[in-house]
């Protein structure tokens, strides 16, 4: 994925999984995330193993100004399909906030439809999570499921709501983000 801005991104490999590991045990980090179990360094290594044999999904760690701050993913990476689903977050909570994920959003926008060419991109969010669900409408995404009970957490069922944008839609759209680009 190219660099954008102050934003780089940095293909995952072994030497940062301990910071990724830590940053998904923290509640700040893991309040948003389906899986709650705390994660140790063994299910860590066998993750990352397990994703080196994957051919469908792409891991990163976001670099701003220097400092490793969190992570991008695609998954379900479907060429037949021209699709795929993706998520991040930001592990270093002091780095929240200042248009960064914007800049992340823009990036991994322009990567899947201009680089990959692929025609849809989808995401999925907790329906508590109106700040990352208003960024991702921000730029493009349209809700289209609503997923009723769908995660358990914390001793109950979470509702989802399942967001999505075409290639086409992107294109109209992309240049009223230029300001991002100075």
């Amino acid at each position: 994925m190219k660099n954008f801005q102050d934003v780089k991104f940095i293909e995952l490999d072994e030497t940062h999984l301990e910071l990724v590991r830590s940053w998904r045990n923290s509640s700040d980090v893991s309040q948003y995330m389906y899986t709650e179990n705390e994660i140790c360094k063994e299910d860590q290594l066998n993750w990352y193993k397990a994703l080196q044999k994957e051919g469908t999904k792409k891991y990163w760690l976001i670099e701003n100004r220097d400092k490793l701050i969190g992570v991008v993913n695609l998954v379900n990476i479907h060429a037949q399909f021209k699709s795929c689903s993706w998520a991040f977050y930001i592990g270093d909570v002091t780095t929240r906030g200042g248009g960064i994920g914007a800049k992340i959003e823009y990036a991994v926008l322009n990567y899947v439809f201009e680089e990959l060419k692929l025609n849809k991109l989808m995401c999925e969010v907790f329906v508590s999570n109106d700040a990352v669900i208003k960024l991702h409408e921000k730029f493009g995404f349209r809700r289209e499921a609503y997923y009723r009970n769908h995660i358990p957490k914390a001793g109950k069922f979470l509702d989802v709501v399942g967001l999505s944008i075409l290639k086409d839609e992107w294109e109209k759209i992309k240049n009223s983000f230029a300001f991002l680009n100075k």
